[in-house]
């Protein structure tokens, strides 16, 4: 019997032109581009110009996306942002750029889930198409995190920049309901509340003014390796999968070292890992899809290939995510 499945039929991105490199930051605060690139694997980051937004960003990743699955903006009946920088407190970001693509029916509306943000909207974006009162989606991840980093901070200053990714994801019947079809096959989301202070923003409307970004850098590490470790796991084990069964692995793109110590402990190889944590840093729910695009662009990922993703946030928030693309 065909079943629906939420296909994604393009991606798209964008990033600021203005390239800060570990040696820029050098300039600014005490620290070398040995140092950062050991610790982190990035080498630059790209930072958006004053004035613009989070919705400029994720405008135009949209746009490139529609563009890419020869969609029109009119078809588009929802629209999910991800984004821990919103333009303001409200309304959404979302609303804001379906504005900019001239859209007027459907609905849109943000997912706040930090870096897991991505994961998240495209979780509920498939749920929505599922249930049947959506048919094309644009979902977007798009922040502005050097608005909330203390760039006088070496240990965090180093890490976030400024982007935007999106997919078009649309609803679509013909799938026999095996993991051999196309779309999203499987999510897996989790969040704890107890580790909230490890990763965290020391401002907002309950605190004084918009604060700035705060981690204890040893303890994220650690249970961004054990938690999104054991979701990937449990991911492979309830669909009856090995890392040997998967194409790609497209991680959040938060730091070099995590990348490789959660590739080895599932086994998996790490040519199999799409990395660009070194030319875009950590660009929290941006960064999946960035790291998507850029290797649908230079033809690494074709279309039958089944793709992991993951990631962990703050809160802590995090999951995984398989489908064939």
């Amino acid at each position: 019997m065909s079943i629906l499945r939420s296909v994604i039929t393009g991606s798209g991105s964008y990033l600021p032109p203005n390239i800060v490199t570990n040696a820029d930051l050098a300039k600014k605060v005490d620290t070398t581009d040995e140092w950062i690139t050991s610790r982190t694997g990035i080498k630059e980051r790209r930072i958006a110009d004053e004035g613009v937004l989070t919705s400029d960003l994720g405008t135009a990743a949209a746009k490139d996306a529609l563009k890419n699955a020869n969609v029109d903006a009119s078809e588009i009946d929802l629209i999910i942002l991800a984004t821990a920088t919103p333009n303001r407190i409200f309304p959404s970001t979302a609303i804001t750029i379906q504005a900019n693509l001239g859209i007027t029916k459907g609905c849109a509306f943000d997912v706040q889930a930090v870096c897991s943000g991505f994961l998240y909207a495209l979780t509920v974006a498939d749920n929505m198409l599922q249930a049947g009162n959506f048919k094309k989606a644009i979902v977007i991840g798009a922040e502005t995190f050097s608005r909330i980093v203390d760039w006088e901070d070496r240990a965090t200053c180093v890490l976030f920049a400024d982007g935007a990714g999106a997919v078009i994801l649309e609803s679509q019947t013909g799938g026999e309901g095996t993991l051999a079809d196309r779309g999203v096959l499987y999510s897996h989301l989790r969040s704890d509340g107890r580790y909230e202070d490890m990763l965290y923003v020391d401002g907002g409307p309950g605190k004084s003014g918009t604060g700035f970004l705060k981690m204890a850098g040893k303890d994220v590490f650690k249970h961004a390796v054990s938690k999104i470790g054991s979701s990937i796991e449990q991911a492979l084990s309830d669909n009856g999968l090995t890392s040997d069964d998967i194409d790609w692995f497209v991680p959040h793109q938060a730091n070099k070292r995590i990348l490789d110590a959660v590739a080895k402990r599932i086994k998996l190889d790490e040519d199999k890992v799409v990395v660009t944590v070194h030319k875009h840093a950590n660009t929290s729910a941006a960064s999946i899809p960035l790291a998507l695009h850029d290797a649908v662009l230079d033809g690494r990922i074709k279309k039958g290939d089944l793709i992991l993703i993951e990631a962990l946030g703050g809160g802590f928030t995090w999951g995984s995510m398989l489908f064939r693309w």
